[in-house]
């Protein structure tokens, strides 16, 4: 018996794992919920119902070839456990997974499992990551061969086995209180499908520059992130996919390309980091949980404070912006990248708050939570990896860069309807037409000064250096053959650069 463990890979196109196995005999296509995963502080209710999506689509493709997914509820040493004693498992295939700490201990007891028991596990990689990478020279040039794969092409067919699957549990089973998400998107590999058709062919013309404004990104940008978390779609398939149409484009006159060459060259740019953040986690673990340079241990820490933490989880600092992102966020799902960041950036200076406990909330948000992505921007926004821009954004600043006319806080934030244009991101200096909107948790430019202040001064350190260059060598983004000296120069330029623009 030939046991196919599906994870976050639920599709049967593209499925190196799946494709493989079925040439070796009788095959179990397995998914295994697992309670205790869903009831890690990183998962929501969002999450749940959108897999629930997932897995009845990739079911009924299943199927189609003669076998339903098999679900099983419980442990995952244990399901396998009962799975060898009655059907004998041959060998077990899944998918290289790089995703949180709770599925990285799961693994690690899964392998000690098939080892004692002298079951191969087979888990070819679905993305650019490498398992096991000794060092970064190089590694930009693998992800392009990997993407450039053929595509695996599914089975024609399964032999029928009579197993019977579990029932899902309810989300409150699972102790998922309902979150408030009503305008969450759906799962399922039709979706994906039609979410890239639509982008590449219709709606991701201005993608270079409006995925930078809550107005238009959400038409603009792919929304393929959270199927590509899930797995509806793998990477590959999309950056094909866009590589069809740059090709495409490439064959049109000049005057009808429009902005199409330039979206699909930033797109691709965004599919290779999506790998590249995920490396990081992949290399080293801790950075979920602890600050990737030590120098900013105990830094934050002492000084959380839970009042500005529930006023910034709720949507209520007193900056519109900041609200209506997190509002919108809570309604949806989803927000774009410059706004994330945003709000990332917020937590960590202007309220001074420790990465960990704002990044868990936003993961329980973000319907495309992805632990690579997540955890590597948090640090990156909260300044604590040592490498990168100091990056505080001015809220009042990007509200009027990037919703001039307040539209968008207007949808989101109600209670500022009647604040005319020129005060509604300082809607403070009008406090009659505030309607119970609160004022500023904090003064802006001060809290931003004073935060910029401490770190720039851990950054003074000597030793600050040293373990940097330590950093850049293992995480640092560079062509084979550039040495970690270059590298650190590199980084040191960009966050001297960059760190003055964000400001």
């Amino acid at each position: 018996m030939q046991v196919v463990w599906f994870k976050r890979d639920l599709r049967i196109h593209d499925h190196e794992a799946l494709k493989i196995a079925s040439s070796r005999g009788v095959l179990l296509p397995l998914y295994i919920l697992e309670p205790e995963l869903w009831r890690q502080p990183d998962l929501s209710c969002r999450h749940y119902e959108f897999l629930l999506e997932c897995l009845e689509e990739l079911d009924k493709e299943l199927c189609q070839l003669g076998q339903n997914l098999i679900i099983k509820v419980g442990d995952a040493v244990e399901v396998l456990k009962d799975i060898n004693k009655r059907l004998s498992i041959q060998e077990l295939w899944s998918h290289q997974e790089t995703w949180n700490g709770w599925t990285y201990n799961r693994d690690k007891k899964v392998k000690n499992w098939t080892i004692s028991h002298g079951i191969p596990w087979h888990e070819p990689s679905q993305t650019g990551v490498i398992r096991r990478l000794r060092n970064r020279d190089g590694w930009s040039t693998h992800w392009r061969v990997q993407m450039t794969k053929e595509l695996v092409r599914p089975m024609e067919r399964l032999q029928k086995i009579d197993e019977k699957s579990d029932t899902l549990p309810s989300p409150a089973c699972l102790g998922l209180k309902e979150d408030g998400c009503i305008m969450r998107q759906k799962g399922g590999r039709k979706e994906a499908l039609s979410l890239l058709n639509g982008f590449l062919y219709s709606r991701g013309e201005g993608y270079t520059k409006e995925m930078s404004s809550p107005l238009s990104a959400f038409d603009s940008c792919s929304r393929l992130s959270a199927h590509l978390a899930f797995g509806t779609v793998s990477i590959r398939e999309v950056f094909q996919a866009s590589e069809r149409r740059s090709a495409q484009l490439k064959e049109l006159p000049r005057g009808e390309k429009g902005k199409w060459p330039s979206a699909m060259r930033s797109f691709s740019g965004r599919l290779r980091w999506h790998c590249h953040f995920i490396q990081k986690l992949e290399d080293e673990p801790r950075i979920e949980f602890k600050n990737m340079h030590s120098a900013y241990d105990g830094l934050r820490e002492p000084d959380f404070n839970d009042v500005s933490f529930a006023a910034w989880k709720a949507g209520y600092t007193g900056y519109p912006m900041i609200d209506a992102c997190m509002r919108a966020l809570w309604a949806t799902g989803w927000i774009n990248f410059r706004m994330r960041a945003m709000l990332m950036s917020f937590a960590s200076y202007h309220l001074w708050l420790h990465w960990r406990e704002p990044s868990l909330h936003l993961a329980r948000l973000f319907t495309d939570y992805e632990p690579g992505i997540h955890y590597s921007q948090a640090q990156m926004q909260a300044g604590t990896t040592g490498i990168n821009s100091i990056r505080i954004y001015n809220p009042i600043k990007q509200g009027i860069d990037h919703d001039p006319q307040a539209t968008f806080i207007r949808k989101w934030v109600p209670e500022l309807e009647s604040v005319p244009n020129v005060s509604i991101h300082t809607p403070w200096l009008l406090p009659e037409k505030m309607n119970g909107y609160p004022l500023p948790i904090v003064d802006e430019k001060m809290a931003r000064k004073e935060a910029a202040s401490k770190v720039y001064q851990i950054r003074k350190n000597l030793n600050h250096r040293r373990e940097a260059d330590r950093i850049v060598h293992k995480h640092g983004s560079r062509k084979s053959g550039v040495n970690k000296s270059v590298a650190r120069k590199k980084s040191e330029r960009v966050t001297r650069v960059q760190g003055v623009l964000e400001i």
